[in-house]
């Protein structure tokens, strides 16, 4: 057998998450786009197309990060999963999603302090586990690039109604139909906040030891598992992470202790992105970062395993060959790409992306890519 029909054996192997049984091992992660409502979060009119060019048959998808409140939303242009007019433009997607035989599930979001008083409830700070500011610029709901604000630290009560919100985001999804949830616990957003010890100065039993600190993420995670059970729900984690200003002392020690905790409740599935990615929001390689998070904590995880960040096909079929990852997830290409499956498993050419595009907008760089029967011979 050639090495290019070995991957492709490899790429269309089948393989489980929970009870949904999938067909081949290229995911579509959450990618933002910022196109739905800007004052209601409700997702774009031309979102049930999107996600439809991006399905095929036994496929794997998670829809883009969506804030489970008000509270919760850091950029112009991201949806929520908070009212009914929202649920119901899900609806579509989720309706368009199935018709092709797709598999997919919807990451839960809170931005905690990446955010700005302008998207906030009545133009309050936003909210942390404690008042650090990051540093640089962030995008109001203007559009505009501001600094950001030193946030309020939560209180006690304050985080249950966060746990709360979580719950009832997850209620909301199932309503929705999608099949599953993704707890989004990485790339600086308020779940990892909570995760890394330069955000988290807390001296009650929410900061101090890792196990404390990841008190928040495993309280999410047991109240959205008793909605559709924890089969259908995975976890974002980012080690070693650095976008969004986020950082820990001993990054390999804390993400050891939370993967074993989540390991213990057996969650659908974990997401690890790849620290030397960036999370695909810079170009230069974080060159200071382990080459693989998914090897560092394949041993701690035995449940599916779902890699992102600085994948191609032949790194792909590797890490699955080897049993490093069970499936990997492309962002930049899928976004291109409607038909990456099929390209990957053909090796075929991929469609440049067009990054003035990625943010905002309309139809133009969101349901415009070709697939390769609408391309010139």
């Amino acid at each position: 057998m050639s090495r290019t029909d070995h991957v492709n054996e490899l790429l269309n192997s089948s393989w489980k998450i929970g009870p949904y049984a999938l067909k081949h091992r290229v995911v579509m992660p959450p990618l933002t786009r910022m196109r739905a409502g800007r004052a209601d979060g409700v997702p774009s009119p031309h979102a049930a197309l999107y996600y439809e060019q991006r399905a095929s048959e036994g496929g794997f998808m998670i829809a883009e990060a969506t804030q489970i409140s008000k509270q919760g939303q850091g950029y112009p242009g991201t949806p929520g999963i908070y009212s009914e007019a929202q649920i119901e433009a899900w609806r579509k997607v989720v309706h368009a999603v199935k018709s092709r035989g797709a598999v997919i599930f919807l990451q839960l979001w809170h931005v905690g302090r990446i955010s700005h008083s302008s998207h906030q409830p009545s133009g309050g700070l936003p909210v942390a586990p404690s008042a650090v500011k990051p540093s640089g610029e962030t995008v109001d709901a203007s559009w505009k690039r501001v600094p950001y604000e030193t946030p309020t630290a939560l209180s006690r009560e304050q985080i249950a109604s966060i746990v709360a919100d979580y719950r009832q985001a997850a209620i909301n999804a199932f309503a929705a139909g999608f099949d599953g949830v993704e707890v989004h616990s990485g790339n600086g957003y308020l779940l990892d906040q909570f995760l890394e010890d330069a955000t988290n100065k807390r001296e009650d039993d929410y900061g101090g030891n890792p196990e404390n600190r990841a008190r928040l993420l495993l309280e999410v995670l047991d109240t959205v598992a008793e909605i559709g059970g924890i089969d259908k729900v995975g976890v974002r984690l980012s080690p070693f992470g650095v976008v969004n200003d986020i950082a820990d002392s001993d990054p390999r020690h804390l993400f050891a202790e939370v993967i074993k905790q989540l390991a213990s409740r057996r969650p659908g599935y974990l997401h690890l992105i790849e620290p030397r990615s960036n999370a695909g929001i810079r170009e230069e390689a974080n060159l200071t970062a382990p080459p693989s998070v998914s090897s560092m904590f394949r041993k701690l995880f035995h449940g599916p395993l779902i890699a992102s960040g600085g994948f191609d096909r032949q790194k792909t079929g590797a890490a699955i060959g080897d049993g490093v990852v069970d499936a990997v997830a492309f962002g930049r290409a899928f976004l291109a790409n409607p038909d990456l499956p099929r390209r990957l498993s053909i090796n075929a050419r991929l469609n440049p992306y067009d990054r003035p595009t990625f943010y905002g907008g309309s139809a133009k760089g969101y349901t415009d890519y070709p697939a390769l029967e609408e391309l010139p011979a």
